[in-house]
């Protein structure tokens, strides 16, 4: 289990079989500052707004933010969970 900023990240066995692939490697973006959040190298996938990534080379895939220092991840299969908080209205992820 990791965490960086707003971003909780945990290994897990499996990625759901009906997660879609995407196209990049942010995990999220700032909505305050407009920093990402983004790995260098593996696979992202969603599924029902989740994100999750694998990394299936040698070596480490780093996850980096302007603002928090690098984080590197082994090969493996990996969950995100974005922090929320309550406000009147409901339920919000929290913002970075």
């Amino acid at each position: 289990m990791k965490r960086q900023g707003d971003l909780l990240i945990i290994r897990v066995k499996e990625i759901p079989v009906a997660a879609v692939k995407l196209t990049h490697r942010v995990l999220a973006e700032g909505e305050t500052t407009g920093h990402m959040h983004e790995l260098d190298n593996g696979e992202l996938y969603e599924k029902d707004d989740v994100l999750y990534f694998r990394i299936s080379d040698d070596r480490p895939a780093i996850l980096k933010h302007p603002e928090h220092g690098p984080i590197a991840f082994k090969p493996g299969q990996y969950k995100v969970i974005r922090q929320r908080e309550y406000e009147p209205n409901g339920w919000r992820n929290v913002g970075d």
